[in-house]
Formats: structure tokens, sequence, C-alpha cells
């Protein structure tokens, strides 16, 4: 009986460290990248979707953006449709176009709407095209100084952030898809990152939050321990010692520019973890990396 009295004490201390946060966050928009290992094992799916769910019925207004590399991967193999990359962008022909947004806008989006709904979230499905959403260029890149064509990625222009203020503000959890549209009416592939950060900064999002398959930023590249912490300074000195290199520059980037446009505190996470965004979001200690202008503390037992 007193072990059992012991645990619903634990259970109680575990809300009460996450009542300040709760207060912080009212009414305040959290931005959400969904994708990497999250998105494809069954068990974290319902993990993340319930973490969503409650983040809406404790007066949060969440926003999620979602990927779909993988989903897109098999659906190409299917047609006998050759998949390249070029500077981690995928090369976008005209049928690869089609089949990514079949993938993202009709598949995916939709199965992140109905479990969201299964759970009594109240998601609304939405792409870049959608009351022109996400407008767009084309995204020209180079490599050893040579422009290459990237077929139809897109280099976001304008973010029409209305629509999802609506939404979001309302019952509703909007569920954005990566696609946006060109001024001639053409759709355009863009990296769901990159799609999260610009959607952040154009809300004023208080948190922009990147699911992820690695623990976060490490101390170092031998080292397991990660850096629960980080300004925008340290984060660039990283950067410069190669501390922080590959796949994590383009985060790190992102979270950076997002900061810098006037979101509140940016964070790169394990989605691996079950319940990461409510250990991330509600603990004082979190589990993976926050990117931040200055170390300010929401409170005083929050360890930065």
């Amino acid at each position: 009986m007193e072990t059992s009295m012991e645990t619903i004490i634990k259970k109680a201390e575990i809300l009460i460290e996450a009542l300040p946060y709760i207060q912080k966050l009212a009414g305040k928009t959290v931005v959400i990248k969904y994708g990497g290992n999250a998105m494809i094992n069954d068990e974290l799916k319902n993990s993340v979707m319930e973490d969503i769910t409650l983040l809406k019925y404790i007066g949060v207004n969440p926003v999620v953006v979602h990927g779909g590399g993988p989903e897109i991967n098999k659906a190409l193999d299917k047609f006998n449709i050759k998949s390249q990359f070029v500077n981690g962008l995928r090369v976008t022909d005209s049928s690869t176009m089609e089949v990514a947004q079949m993938v993202l806008v009709g598949k995916t989006n939709k199965e992140i709407v109905s479990l969201l709904n299964k759970m009594g979230g109240n998601a609304i499905g939405l792409c870049g095209i959608d009351g022109n959403l996400i407008e767009c260029e084309q995204y020209k890149t180079t490599v050893d100084g040579n422009e290459v064509d990237l077929g139809y990625v897109g280099k976001i222009t304008n973010i029409n952030s209305k629509l999802i203020e609506l939404i979001a503000k309302d019952e509703y959890i909007p569920v954005v898809a990566p696609i946006g549209v060109g001024k001639d009416g053409r759709s355009y592939n863009i990296n769901a990152d990159t799609v999260a950060g610009e959607i952040a900064a154009a809300l004023q999002a208080e948190k922009l939050m990147l699911l992820t398959d690695i623990e976060g930023v490490k101390m170092n590249k031998d080292s397991n321990d990660i850096i629960t912490a980080l300004t925008t300074h340290e984060a660039h000195d990283l950067i410069e010692r190669k501390v922080i290199d590959g796949g994590m520059i383009p985060k790190v980037l992102g979270c950076i520019e997002a900061l810098e446009k006037g979101v509140g505190r940016t964070h790169i996470i394990d989605g691996r973890i079950s319940h990461c965004l409510l250990l991330e979001i509600f603990t004082n200690r979190g589990i993976g990396t926050m990117i931040m202008k200055e170390k300010v503390p929401y409170h005083n037992s929050e360890k930065l």
C-alpha cells in the first residue's frame, strides 16, 4: 500500500512540475515538425498524437508540419521512378512531384489527421496550395560552383498565416503537408523542416519543435552527453568548430533563423522516445536540445 501511495504522490509531483509550463504556454502556439521514426513506428505514432491532443486540451495551440520521405520513396519504387538527391534535397521532376503530392497530401496528411481525430483532437489537413498558404518559387542550388536544376523544389517566398491562425486558435489542430504553390499555380516540394520554421516565424510561435532520430546536439563527437540548452551564439561556435556537422547543421541553422524571426524557443528532440513532446515541454530538464537567443528560464527550477 505504501509503494502504491508513493507512486501516486510521484505522479502528483510530475503534474506540479508541469504547472508553470502550462501557465506560460496557455494560449500560445507550438509548431511541431513531425518526422523520422516517429512516423513509422505505430507505438510512437500514437504517443506523439496523444501528446499533441493533450497540448490542445490544456490550452496550447499546436500546429503540425509533417514530412514523408520514406513513404515517397516506397511509392516511387512502385512506379519505377528513381530517387535522386542533391545537397540533401530530392530532385523532383514532374512525375516525382505528382507522386510526392499524392503521398504527402492524399495519404500521409490524412493518416495523421485521422489519428488525431481518433484521439479527440479535431484535426484539419492542409497543404500550401490551400488558400495560397505557402507561396514559393523554384529553389536553385549549386554543386562545385555549377547551378543544378532540382525541378519542382520550392523556396518559400511567403506564408499566408491567417488560415492557420483561424484554425489553430479555434478548437482545431492544423496539420500541414510541405507542398507549396508558385505564381504559375504549379506545386512544389519543400523541405518539411524549412516549412515548419517559416510557419513558426509567421505565427510568432512560442516554440518550434523538430522531431528527429537523434538525441539532440552532443557536447562533442566522442560524447553521448546531450547539450540541453544552447544560445544562438554558442550554436554558431559549435558549427564553426565542427562539433555540429552533417545533417544537424541545417536543423540548427533553421532553429536560429526561426529565433531571429521572432520564435520564442526552438527544440531538437528525439522522436524515438515515447511522449517526447511532453517530456521536453513540461519537465525542468527536458530530453533534447533547446536553442534560444538568451538563456532565460521560464521559472527558477528550470535547468538551462
